[in-house]
């Protein structure tokens, strides 16, 4: 089938250097930029070890990373600046039409949103967040007309009691379901402990949702054959719930996958790969002031290994990060503690880099332990892989949000991370990030009440239905025109070629 879109077809150009600077700050009305149990302002990471350790990964830090040259060891500040092509009227047209569909939406979008922003749920305990969506969906196919498609519902998707699935198939020439393009969406579910949506979740949540309505609406209107299938992801903030799901086949059979997320700014960068532990040391207890030769000091062992660690990082590339805290229980300055635990986050460009970096982590964990004469038990978590947003997906985005919006997005690495790396390594997929108005832009970034606060906002609403809008014109290019979809196949295909070399 012609595809009303096909105009977009010459803006595609290859995937640039992950770490190439790009953006200026967009337009002004769309601002850019101790016990064992963590605190909850950690930072989110998939450490799936035990029910009250939250080691998070999150999209805290938008300050673009680094240029690095491993040839000559420098660093660039060098920015480069790529004229956006100016997409076809007939990809305007689609996106007017997604558009208005979006805000006929609009009311039950924001009743949604707000309801999962009083929830709070935290990580596998979405359950009310669950239930929210499954009776909104259930709902919507009671007033769809008699006899048009029907949403298809699976709660507890996957095995996952949280998790939650939409499926919708256009077929109005009797095609085969086969043959018939898919694009995915993700709806992600969680808050942050003691912060509640301090990461704009409920904002994921309703743009998947207004994503996924609009291009169904817009396929069953043009009566064009395709499926959209909707994700309720929970345990983004701390086990990795998409890896989960990616492994049960959540995401098989799609095309291409695409979700928006709120934050100081707008983005289109990679994000980095994050491996999350947890350090436990064991020694003996002594009485400090009497004795203390028959104790094994675990605090010690804690200090070391912090220690060792802070040395490390002046051997460590610019554009790798390395962060964590001690804990522990009952100490007192006149025992020796016996126990001590810390917590760690890993983060590197890509998992190539990581790799040797957590080997060089995991070393300075054990020699505190040989040092101090410990026990250690160390417990390496779920890699957060990199994101690797599709060229052809993330360029076709830009291009539609410079034009309809004049936003103009960054393509600089940010030192944030998300399971939704996992999912750009599988399949063809794309996360952008767009900015949402902050009171206090330099302290109220992600993870922070401030964030939490701005993440009810009217003004975040509104920010959040142009960016559904953006991925929604992009998802039903990826349906309808057959030669960009190819292209976007194409260009991944050749990607995971060349990362087996």
């Amino acid at each position: 089938m012609p595809s009303c879109l096909s105009s977009l077809r010459s803006v595609l150009v290859p995937q640039r250097d992950r770490n190439s600077h790009v953006s200026q700050e967009g337009p002004s009305q769309r601002p850019s930029t101790q016990g064992v149990a963590p605190s909850p302002q950690e930072e989110k990471c998939g450490l799936s070890i035990e029910s009250h350790s939250h080691s998070h990964t999150g999209c805290c830090d938008f300050t673009p990373l680094p240029v690095y040259s491993a040839h000559d060891g420098t660093i660039s500040a060098h920015v480069q600046q790529t004229d956006l092509p100016e997409p076809s009227d007939e990809a305007k047209e689609v996106f007017e039409d997604l558009q208005a569909k979006i805000n006929a939406l609009d009311k039950e979008l924001r009743d949604l949103s707000l309801k999962m922003w009083d929830l709070k749920e935290v990580a596998w305990e979405e359950r009310k967040t669950h239930d929210l969506f499954i009776d909104y969906f259930t709902d919507l196919n009671k007033r769809a007309p008699k006899g048009s498609p029907q949403w298809k519902l699976t709660p507890h998707a996957h095995g996952f009691e949280t998790a939650w699935r939409a499926e919708f198939v256009n077929a109005p020439n009797g095609e085969a379901s086969k043959d018939i393009p898919c694009v995915g969406f993700n709806s992600e579910l969680d808050a942050l402990p003691g912060i509640g949506h301090a990461c704009g979740h409920n904002l994921i949540a309703i743009a998947g949702i207004a994503a996924s309505l609009s291009v169904a609406s817009h396929l069953v209107e043009k009566r064009i054959a395709g499926k959209v299938t909707l994700l309720g992801t929970p345990a983004e903030e701390r086990d990795g719930g998409k890896i989960d799901l990616l492994a049960k086949g959540a995401y098989d059979g799609m095309d291409a996958c695409l979700m928006v997320h709120p934050t100081p700014a707008n983005t289109v960068g990679s994000f980095l790969a994050v491996v999350p532990v947890r350090v436990d040391f064991s020694g003996k207890t002594a009485h400090a002031g009497m004795a203390p030769w028959e104790g094994v000091n675990a605090l010690d062992a804690a200090v070391l290994a912090y220690n060792n660690i802070s040395l490390l990082r002046q051997q460590i590339r610019p554009d790798c990060r390395v962060h964590g805290i001690i804990s522990g229980n009952d100490w007192a300055p006149n025992v020796i503690p016996s126990s001590s635990r810390l917590t760690y986050n890993v983060r590197a460009p890509d998992v190539a880099t990581l790799t040797p970096l957590r080997e060089r982590v995991h070393k300075c964990f054990e020699a505190a332990s040989l040092a101090t004469g410990c026990k250690v038990d160390i417990t390496w978590g779920k890699t957060y892989e990199d994101t690797r947003n599709s060229a052809p997906l993330s360029l076709a985005y830009r291009a539609l949000m410079k034009s309809v919006y004049n936003a103009d997005y960054s393509t600089a690495s940010v030192s944030g991370s998300t399971d939704f790396g996992n999912v750009t390594h599988a399949l063809p997929g794309c996360h952008p990030t767009y900015a949402i108005k902050l009171e206090n832009p330099a302290g109220d970034g992600n993870h922070t009440i401030g964030f939490a606060n701005a993440a009810k906002t009217l003004e975040a609403h509104e920010r959040t239905k142009e960016a559904a809008a953006g991925i929604a014109t992009v998802g039903t290019q990826a349906l309808i025109d057959a030669q960009f979809r190819k292209q976007v196949k194409d260009e991944f295909e050749a990607w995971k070629k060349d990362q087996k070399k």
